[in-house]
């Protein structure tokens, strides 16, 4: 019934919804715990955690019963943030009529439209993701990539051509912002709009994406922000991307990352269209991917664009993508197989991608469902979770209508996958049209960018039965015969072209199949090593192979794994993993689904022989407790022949996962163990008091270095000040330019001085004395003049553009120092300069040029324009090459106050003209710029696509020629 219907009679319909919606709570509240349950204390400001105790869970099925009563659709994320009862009943009010858009006929929805066979051939010549995105959007730019899903089932389509446009502006705004080539920017978004521009963005803008999970849950803030802020350290992140409701967040996090510029929502990012997107190199970094920490602390995958296109590759030869196939995903963004998997592998063949929120799923699991059928999905994917839900609790009326034919591949992955989940699941949708066929384990990590076996497409489920015994004591996978005691084995398919696989021993000596042992690989999508961590990276990677850290045998060639190597557990010189016990415990009554965590701790003698398990429950009886501790001991027994050393029943949500949802034992057991055998989570209060209680120390630090700072800028300022008056008075009325630029090189030395800047004149120094010769510097910032000026023992003429000859103070010192200045706005006018600056060099005069014409802060030597050679090769004058390295460090374009630092200025060999012919003109511009290249400390940014390309980000400058 809708709400509104209700509001008449002064109200008396109100409260009949208010009494509603308090008997909804009231008997979820009473059957989640049992006889403590009071209903006497349930009212509208009722706190649905602190006070109900209601889990994601929990709260996921109570939306699912409001739903049901009122009629209508709430949207997830208002639902989430609901604290109480009443939050719910505004929100209800405000929906009013809306019907539920669930059940919209799939007629009405506009049909994906697909790509065509072009691409495939085209897309091969692509060495990285941007290729890709620029090669669609110039050959179908109007067809719809993105569909994106709202709450209330509503699409938004986003183009390709919307998409890069977007995405340009993002990065123009990031360069102008600062970031460079090769910067680390961290995203923490939601699935939405945003997410996919800015990623992009930060692509083109040759960055380097970090992908962050924003927060869950509140219970685990304070987790949150260490975690993250280690991540944010380890990558050294310039900038950090997120949304409002994470502002506080956000600026934790802040805190806690010295190198932390920038802290951005993406409406703050000043939309400057890219003039010129600089070519990505396929070695280049493309991502970096932080493990999910399920073993240890996250680590940082460097993944390069060859990485990235190899396993993509890949994947698709395997499951043979068509120009048919449509992908439906609510997998979250942060996560590989999310990322990687239903986004960026799409966005390279070109498929059209239908993504909704990861909160869409949890609160309504149907939904995926009616996705697949709505957009005659093809491909999908899920952890072994997501199956489970949807083959165990959905209810037939979730599902009317429902029709799966079209889905061909449903990967199951990013945790261990469960046999009997994947038949449960298949038999259950086999009536709703889904091919058992479809469904398909695979295997992978992010060392191999996301996969690394797939079964061949349409095979289903393939399991290994295994003689029970030997496996667990002799590490062998014995094929079981009838009457065996056996266990059962995924498979999970045959290494992708590219990867090679081998099973190990401890000592690394490669094992026969059918013997379990480490799994190893290596090839074209394996990483290099993690980002800044070489002491992991050298763990990781022995002779070219890469540890996998999990155990496994191959059989046929194809992969089946059994279990992490932290995960397994010795008893009694057995071999256990927790998988399987897990499971059957988390069948019990009285057990949370999925609530549960079997640990091996050491023992007296080193060895992992102590079994711990550890149960989430809302049981609060102690006999019903007590009941249940013996019944998980019942089943330890009958799966490892003994009971557990320790049984520990916990609260909803006290085991620790990783973002991505997997179990982290060592972390659970660890806390279980120091807090002496109780394991319940830190009051919110408490974290958020810690969170500000530890923010103090590293806010008083920065405030410290931003004061010194401060006072030293205006230490600076005030040098250039006196120092700059000084000159204008005593330069100002001379017509003797030598004694002027004596008197400018004195202060220029008195400022550098004074400001902390150590200057070193190395190289051919006696080369900066030659007559008439002209001198070429690459530009890098605007001290640039002031260091020339304080080493040249001899004047020059510095080339400036015309528009500095018209400003009051700088005009009028740049005059008296004989500055020759150059009109670029008026092409006739700057012939004729150049005209005038080959006779200067003729009849003798020192020029000083800066052939790159302008500067950016992104660091690299730009192309070199012919000017400053030509007057060379016409006037038959001697080039003197300069290299400056340091100044970009010491002011960069765009800071106000100069850095302490060291500058070196490097005279190099000085270079003879050849003829006065254009070959001639450009040899000797190569000469000299390959002399500076040498010794200026920066990379060749003319290789990286600066050449003849206007700056992305607006360039200064302080000398320029035509």
């Amino acid at each position: 019934m809708p709400l509104s219907s209700l509001q008449t009679n002064g109200g008396i319909a109100q409260r009949a919804a208010d009494h509603r919606l308090l008997a909804i709570v009231s008997e979820l509240a009473k059957e989640l715990q049992g006889t403590a349950f009071e209903p006497d204390k349930v009212t509208l400001a009722t706190r649905f955690e602190s006070e109900l105790g209601f889990d994601s869970l929990a709260r996921a099925e109570l939306l699912s019963r409001i739903e049901q009563v009122f009629g209508m659709q709430l949207p997830v994320d208002v639902f989430a943030r609901a604290d109480c009862i009443s939050d719910v009943l505004r929100a209800l009010d405000a929906i009013g009529q809306a019907e539920t858009a669930l059940k919209e006929s799939s007629s009405t929805v506009e049909p994906v439209r697909q790509t065509d066979e072009r691409a495939a051939n085209a897309l091969t010549a692509a060495s990285t993701l941007c290729d890709a995105l620029q090669w669609h959007t110039a050959h179908d730019g109007g067809r719809a990539h993105l569909i994106l899903i709202d709450d209330s089932f509503n699409e938004t389509r986003i183009t390709y051509s919307d998409l890069r446009r977007e995405a340009l502006e993002i990065a123009g705004g990031l360069r102008a912002t600062g970031i460079e080539r090769g910067d680390t920017v961290a995203l923490m978004l939601p699935t939405s709009r945003e997410y996919f521009v800015c990623f992009l963005g930060i692509l083109l803008c040759n960055a380097i994406p970090v992908p962050l999970y924003p927060p869950a849950r509140l219970q685990a803030l304070e987790e949150h922000v260490a975690r993250n802020a280690a991540i944010l350290n380890n990558a050294q992140a310039k900038a950090l991307i997120s949304f409002d409701k994470v502002a506080t967040i956000a600026q934790l996090l802040a805190l806690r990352v010295p190198q932390l510029r920038h802290v951005l929502v993406p409406q703050q990012i000043r939309r400057v269209p890219l003039d010129h997107v600089e070519p990505a190199h396929p070695t280049d970094v493309a991502l970096l991917q932080y493990t999910s920490g399920s073993t240890g602390d996250p680590k940082g995958v460097t993944l390069t664009h060859a990485n990235l296109l190899a396993n993509i590759r890949a994947m698709g030869d395997r499951i043979g993508v068509t120009p048919h196939d449509v992908m439906i995903s609510w997998l979250p963004l942060y996560h590989d197989m999310g990322l990687i998997g239903t986004w960026l592998a799409p966005l390279y063949y070109a498929l059209p991608v239908v993504m909704a929120s990861p909160l869409m799923f949890l609160a309504r699991p149907a939904s995926w469902l009616h996705l697949v059928d709505r957009y005659r999905g093809t491909l999908t994917a899920a952890p072994n979770f997501a199956y489970d839900r949807c083959a165990r609790q959905l209810r037939d009326d979730e599902l009317m209508g429902v029709n799966l034919s079209s889905l061909r591949y449903m990967f199951c992955g990013a945790e261990p996958v469960n046999q009997n989940t994947m038949r449960a699941f298949a038999a259950r949708f086999e009536r709703y049209g889904l091919h058992p066929g479809a469904i398909a384990p695979v295997y992978g990590l992010a060392e191999n960018t996301l996969a690394v076996t797939f079964p061949p497409s349409g095979r289903g489920l393939h399991t290994d039965r295994v003689v029970r015994a030997a496996y667990d004591r002799q590490q062998v996978a014995t094929e079981a015969l009838n009457g065996d005691d056996t266990t059962e084995i995924v498979g999970c398919g045959f290494a992708l072209d590219g990867t090679e696989l081998r099973i190990v021993d401890s000592e690394g000596h490669e094992l026969a199949e059918r013997h379990i042992g480490r799994i190893e690989f290596r090839g074209t999508s394996a990483t290099e090593g993690y980002w800044q961590n070489p002491a992991q990276t050298a763990r990781l990677i022995d002779g070219g192979w890469l540890d996998t850290g999990d155990l496994g045998y191959i059989a046929n060639g194809e992969l089946f794994v059994t279990g992490r190597v932290k995960d397994m557990i010795i008893r009694g010189g057995q071999h256990f993993f927790p998988y399987e016990l897990e499971e059957a415990i988390g069948r019990l009554s009285g057990v949370i689904h999925g609530g549960v965590a079997v640990c091996g701790g050491s023992g007296s003698s080193g060895a992992t022989e102590r079994l711990v398990i550890l149960a989430e429950t809302r049981l609060k009886d102690t006999a019903e407790r007590e009941n249940l501790k013996a019944k998980i001991n019942a089943a330890t027994i009958a799966l490892y022949g003994a009971p557990a050393e320790q049984v520990a029943l916990v609260p909803p949500d006290s085991i620790l996962r990783t973002p991505g949802g997997k179990i982290r034992h060592a972390a659970t057991l660890q806390a279980l163990t120091s807090n002496g055998g109780v394991l319940v989570g830190r009051p919110v209060w408490r974290q958020l008091f810690a969170l500000t209680k530890g923010s103090f120390e590293p806010l008083a630090r920065r405030t410290m270095k931003f004061a010194l700072r401060a006072a030293h800028g205006v230490w600076c300022y005030g040098v250039v000040a006196i120092s700059g008056a000084w000159l204008l008075a005593v330069t100002a009325s001379s017509r003797d330019q030598s004694r002027n630029w004596r008197q400018a090189a004195r202060a220029c030395r008195v400022f550098l001085r004074l400001a902390g800047i150590e200057v070193t004149l190395e190289g051919e120094v006696q080369a900066l004395d030659t007559t008439g010769a002209i001198f070429v510097s690459n530009h890098t910032s605007y001290l640039d003049v002031v260091v020339l000026a304080s080493v040249l023992p001899s004047p020059v003429h510095f080339v400036a553009k015309q528009e500095l000859a018209n400003q009051w103070l700088i005009g009028r010192l740049l005059h008296a120092l004989g500055t020759r200045f150059v009109e670029r706005a008026n092409f006739s006018s700057s012939v004729s300069d150049e005209e005038e600056l080959v006779r200067l060099a003729t009849n003798g005069e020192r020029l000083l040029y800066f052939p790159e014409g302008s500067f950016t802060r992104a660091p690299g030597l730009r192309a070199f324009h012919l000017g400053a050679f030509r007057a060379a090769c016409l006037a038959r004058r001697v080039v003197v090459p300069i290299a400056l390295n340091g100044t970009r460090a010491a002011l960069p374009d765009g800071d106000l106050l100069p850095h302490r630092a060291h500058v070196t200025v490097t005279a190099c060999t000085p270079i003879e003209p050849d003829v006065a012919d254009l070959t001639a003109m450009a040899s000797l511009r190569d000469n000299a710029r390959v002399s500076i290249r040498a010794h200026c400390g920066e990379s060749d940014a003319a290789r990286l696509g600066f050449i003849g390309t206007t700056p992305a980000a607006p360039a200064q400058t302080t000398a320029t020629h035509t």
